[in-house]
């Protein structure tokens, strides 16, 4: 009887799980990549994050890190470039932001400070630039050129848009927050801004390098647009994690470039090479041996 009972659940399982997917057919007019249907992730609420008391914090530092998208383990950022021409629903990380930020959808600061918010038309104005103006020959409205009564043409001008160069962004800047809590004794982490280096043309028409506007990471509207997008993972087409997953999980690397001092300084400004290498790496230490040397044993 327990056998009988057991088949016949077994079988309405079955019946339940097969109804509630969408199944494609093979005369179903479709992508020969789905043979199967799979499931969109737009819709996703971002969980926030648990509360933390200040008098709970015992300890706390600012690290700030770069992650170079030319490495290859952090190229899932960086690709694919033009998201236009993607067919598999993938976004480049910089491509997402600017977009979210020129609609409004999440607020962009001027610097790490978070002290200045931009709207949307200063942000991406502090992103590309004030168009630029140049002087052309006049033309009418059947596009011919137009000419003075001494014969010369009639010249113009006009502002012209800067574009933005999204395939230069390889660089991204995070700030993070490390502290120990108290209450379980447990070292944690936040990241809480990030921003990205790109390529930007100055006054004189040359591209320079230089650092975008700031984004709040932990601020609900920002992990509400990164738990929509997902992240490409290398080892698995099927594997379903998004960006908002990526940072929480710190699936990338990095480097510091930058902890909290008194003179506010970069590692860069005091050194070069293979001393600076070094100083990241014990500044890294560091961090990894503080929670452990809590614990006697």
């Amino acid at each position: 009887m327990k056998k009988v009972l057991f088949s016949v659940l077994a079988l309405a399982a079955y019946c339940t799980t097969v109804s509630a997917q969408s199944i494609i057919d093979a005369n179903d007019q479709r992508n020969p990549r789905d043979f199967y249907q799979k499931g969109l992730i737009v819709g996703k609420k971002a969980m926030p994050y648990p509360a933390v008391r200040e008098s709970d914090v015992i300890w706390e530092c600012l690290i700030w890190r770069d992650i170079d998208l030319n490495e290859k383990f952090n190229q899932f950022f960086y690709f694919p470039v033009d998201d236009e021409k993607d067919t598999q629903g993938r976004v480049n990380l910089v491509n997402l932001i600017v977009k979210a930020v020129a609609a409004g959808e999440i607020p962009a600061y001027e610097d790490d400070d978070f002290v200045k918010e931009y709207d949307a038309a200063e942000a991406m104005r502090q992103l590309i630039g004030d168009p630029r103006v140049v002087e052309q020959e006049a033309t009418d409205s059947d596009g011919n050129v137009m000419y003075d009564d001494d014969g010369e043409a009639i010249m113009e001008r006009k502002e012209v848009a800067r574009s933005f160069a999204k395939e230069s962004a390889k660089k991204l800047h995070i700030l993070e927050k490390w502290y120990i809590d108290k209450q379980d004794t447990r070292q944690k982490v936040r990241i809480v801004g990030l921003a990205f280096e790109y390529l930007k043309e100055n006054i004189a028409g040359e591209e320079v390098q230089t650092s975008s506007f700031w984004i709040p990471i932990d601020d609900m509207r920002v992990r509400q647009v990164l738990i929509n997008a997902n992240a490409y993972d290398e080892n698995n087409d099927v594997a379903v994690h998004t960006y908002d997953d990526v940072f929480i999980q710190r699936y990338f690397d990095s480097y510091i470039v930058r902890e909290s001092n008194v003179q506010n300084r970069r590692l860069s400004d005091y050194l070069t090479g293979e001393d600076a290498i070094l100083k990241s790496q014990m500044i890294e230490d560091y961090i990894f041996d503080l929670e452990s040397d809590m614990w006697e044993y």
